[in-house]
């Protein structure tokens, strides 16, 4: 394989854009190369230690600090407005955040002079009112580093919550998470890479500033004269003391950016997969969470590895149920005395009305685009597509923010929070609701052994496999006590042997909880396995609502069919059947009267396959193709193409297949019984 960043023989760049390049980055070093070859070395540390530069120095250290504060104090949160929050005039404010970086700083510091000045907009009310006057003083300086430096914190952590998925501050606020907890503890850490780059390059710029400085704080020594006022005046009276004192800004600057190698214009690292797969079991981890930070050495001491010596870094290899069961002291908190009925009336890209019984599991299915996830959201509060007039139990929880719903949600690809350990991640809902420490991790542990994943508390998400990652996110919504459970494809990435017991151990808690609980899913076993009733939807509309026998006898919706395995096409009734909207028609021994819309239901194992044109009893025969063979257990299942009716497929044995001489592209006959047809009204 090719290393990127390695040039192929014969792939030479073109002349026309390599010598502007070069030109471009000899204009650029040649005025470095200057300084250092026009600095007095013999006499670099006499200049730099003489007490004016040792004073310029100090005060500048002390201005691009302050500046530092207040840029973080206001930059932090303005950047997080603008990337977060639309709001009228966003654009403009924008622009204002990055006008300081293109305007002249000498206009800059006439603009603080007449805002900030004694004779300026504010000037006169904060000397008469609190005595302080900026001009002329070091706090001036500070104002005047703050406004050129700001804008380059702002700007760079914008981008790098612009690239944080705002899944992760949603998943927080479903766990019972505050805004405030969830900046602190969810969104800061994970662009933490982006405060620190966007830090260092605002106090780099703020030591570094001069025009803003002189023409509005002045050129006092010891209050405002700083290090590039200082070389400023040098050059008159001492040039190479100057020279020596340039190069020393210069070095501060390119270290910070040596440092920082380009990172300060990246997204948020949000540390998926390791390419190299899961660690050890054992192995340390590398950081610590928010909440723990102490906890992680005694809180494992016996989950770090199963007596039995078994492992799970793969899917597959997993503890079977009862196995490795928590002790009494961990056993997760069921609420058994609260009972959380389910009302819901849903309006806009999703339109429904929703009651479930305490304790009952609905499966929501239907094709992309259907509204299931818009659903989900809607009930968390979470999105404008859709709203949702919500009642759990006696509680109307409509008004309530996402964080006060008590609504636990588990995200298609599980949104761990990429900072926190395994355990810290499940024990979050419960330290958000106030639980303390060691209560909350104890508890947490117990959810985690109950999935199989126990001995993996230690682990950060960038150390599990796709499955075990899922199962922690499975644990964390469950410890959050939650009344109602909405799940999105929770068992998606688990193979087949892990998603059984995790089906198993779901189905155990579903048991016994005391709400309700909405599943989201493709997979039929799950919808017929785990839930009490099936939720069809179709274009944001409800198309279906029944138990899982009834919507596996009559599927309403020809996605479900397809989904069951069937083959279905809608179609119109007429006397002998039905006339299908994808052309053709389709004899039925009991269709309904004629006009009624309908959806034909025909099992795969129920279609015949033949060379010749059959005779005999079928009333629905067709001429076709194959085009497709594919396994199904022990079976073929066998795509038919047909210019006179829709696509079909048969399920034979590879018996069957080879004694038929079966292969893409082979022209075959099918055949479907009147009576073999199951017509649905719709």
């Amino acid at each position: 394989m090719k290393r990127a960043g390695v040039r192929t023989p014969g792939a030479r760049p073109p002349l026309a854009l390599t010598v502007p390049a070069l030109a471009a980055v000899a204009f650029l070093a040649l005025p470095l190369i200057g300084i250092l070859a026009r600095t007095e070395w013999t006499e670099l540390a006499g200049h730099l230690t003489s007490p004016g530069t040792v004073q310029a120095l100090k005060l500048s250290l002390l201005v691009s600090f302050w500046a530092l504060g207040l840029s973080l104090l206001l930059g932090v949160p303005l950047a997080w407005l603008l990337a977060r929050v639309p709001f009228p005039g966003k654009a403009f404010v924008r622009s204002l955040v990055l006008l300081p970086m293109v305007l002249p700083p000498t206009v800059g510091g006439v603009a603080l002079l007449l805002a900030f000045g004694r004779r300026g907009l504010l000037g006169p009310w904060l000397e008469g009112t609190f005595g302080i006057t900026l001009p002329f003083h070091t706090s001036g300086a500070v104002l005047a580093a703050t406004f050129v430096a700001m804008p380059f914190l702002i700007i760079s952590l914008e981008g790098a919550l612009g690239g944080l998925r705002p899944r992760y501050e949603e998943t927080a606020a479903s766990l019972g998470a505050s805004p405030v907890r969830v900046f602190f503890t969810v969104t800061l850490p994970m662009v933490a890479p982006g405060v620190l780059a966007g830090a260092a390059l605002t106090w780099a710029r703020a030591l570094g500033e001069f025009g803003a400085t002189i023409t509005f704080a002045g050129n006092l020594p010891g209050t405002t004269q700083t290090l590039p006022l200082q070389v400023y005046l040098l050059l008159q009276d001492e040039p190479e003391a100057a020279t020596s004192v340039s190069l020393l800004l210069l070095a501060i600057a390119m270290g910070v950016l040596i440092a920082l190698r380009g990172r300060w214009t990246g997204t948020p690292s949000e540390r998926g997969r390791g390419a190299e797969g899961p660690v050890p079991d054992g192995a340390a981890p590398t950081a610590v969470d928010i909440d723990d930070s102490n906890s992680n050495s005694n809180s494992n001491s016996n989950s770090n590895s199963n007596s039995d010596g078994e492992h799970s870094d793969g899917d597959t290899a997993v503890d079977p149920p009862g196995k490795g069961a928590p002790h009494a002291p961990h056993a997760p908190h069921l609420p058994s005395d609260r009972r959380w009925a389910l009302s819901a009336d849903v309006t806009g890209f999703t339109t429904l009305t929703l009651a479930a019984e305490p304790g009952t599991t609905i499966a929501v299915v239907g094709p992309n685009g259907a509204g299931k996830t818009t659903l989900l959201r809607a009930l968390l509060g979470l999105t404008p597509r859709a709203h949702a007039e919500l009642r759990l139990g006696d509680e109307d929880v409509t008004a309530l923010p996402p964080h006060r719903r008590r609504v636990a949600w588990v995200p298609q690809d599980g949104a761990l929070f990429p900072h926190l350990t395994a355990l810290a991640n499940t024990a979050y809902g419960l330290r958000a609701q106030g639980v303390p420490r060691a209560e909350a991790r104890r508890e947490a542990q117990g959810w985690l052994d109950r999935l199989g994943v126990g001995h993996l508390g230690h682990r950060k998400p960038a150390q599990l496999s796709g499955g075990q990652a899922q199962r922690v996110a499975l644990a964390r919504a469950l410890a959050a006590r939650p009344r109602l459970l909405v799940l999105d494809e929770p068992l998606a990435a688990l193979d087949q042997t892990t998603r059984a017991h995790v089906r198993h151990t779901l189905r155990a808690h579903l048991a016994g909880f005391g709400g309700v609980c909405l599943i989201v899913t493709h997979d039929p076993v799950e919808a017929v396995s785990l839930a009490d009733r099936v939720l069809v939807l179709q274009d944001g509309r409800a198309l279906q609502d029944a138990a899982p026998a009834e919507v596996t006898r009559h599927p309403r919706s020809p996605w479900v069919a397809r989904m069951l395995g069937r083959n279905a096409w809608p179609g119109t009734a007429t006397a002998d059947g039905l006339a299908l909207d994808d052309g053709g028609m389709l004899v039925a021994a009991e269709p309904p009267p004629p006009g009624t819309a309908a959806l034909a239901i025909v099992a795969p194992e129920a279609v015949s396959l033949h060379r010749e044109r059959p005779a005999g009893s079928p009333r629905n025969v067709w001429p076709g193709t194959v085009r497709e063979i594919t396994t199904s257990g022990s079976r073929l299942r066998v795509l038919v193409t047909s210019a006179e009716a829709p696509d079909l497929v048969a399920e034979i044995t590879p018996q069957a297949a080879a004694e038929l001489g079966l292969a893409d592209g082979v022209s075959v006959w099918t055949s479907v019984k009147a009576t073999e047809t199951t017509v649905v009204v719709l």
